[in-house]
């Protein structure tokens, strides 16, 4: 099992799979908000930052993963975007559910050097305050979508990180 999970982890469609889940959820998060009309919070920003470096560090993967430094690092890169994909997740889902309190306001808090509200404000700019996210099917919301794709990928990335760094 763990020797076809290392050549899984070592295999150009692993990487091409994560480029087409992140380019899928960012293109349902823009007809959500664009076709459906269901402006994005604060937090649906951050967790589309958090997808669009999941969709960069799997182009990466893709293209280094023959370099054993290369495929170390974008195994490692992958674990930290899903942790913070992860956590921004649960996040949104403990502000709809309202198991935390939290005050979101318009201002997406980046930083004026990472300033992608202001760059790209059709795919950045938070358009609604936080506390709710549309159904996607069967009465599952993107908030809880969101945080069973984010703990899938938070445990394959453990598990293929872990196998980049083992003995042979």
């Amino acid at each position: 099992m763990l020797g076809k999970s290392s050549c899984l982890s070592r295999s150009s469609w692993y990487w091409l799979g994560l480029i087409i889940l992140g380019l899928s959820m960012e293109g349902i998060a823009l007809f959500f908000q664009y076709g459906l009309n269901y402006g994005p919070c604060v937090l649906c920003i951050h967790v589309r930052i958090w997808v669009m470096a999941l969709t960069a560090v799997a182009i990466l993967g893709f293209f280094a993963r023959k370099a054993p430094w290369g495929a170390k690092l974008s195994h490692l890169l992958m674990l930290v975007v899903s942790l913070g994909l992860t956590e921004r997740s649960w996040q949104t889902l403990a502000v709809e559910r309202g198991w935390v309190i939290d005050s979101c306001s318009m201002n997406s808090g980046l930083p004026n050097w990472f300033a992608l509200d202001q760059w790209f404000p059709q795919v950045f700019e938070p358009w609604e305050p936080c506390g709710y996210t549309p159904e996607l099917l069967f009465g599952i919301t993107m908030a809880e979508g969101l945080m069973l794709i984010s703990i899938l990928l938070l445990g394959v990335s453990i598990l293929f990180s872990a196998l980049q760094f083992r003995s042979k």
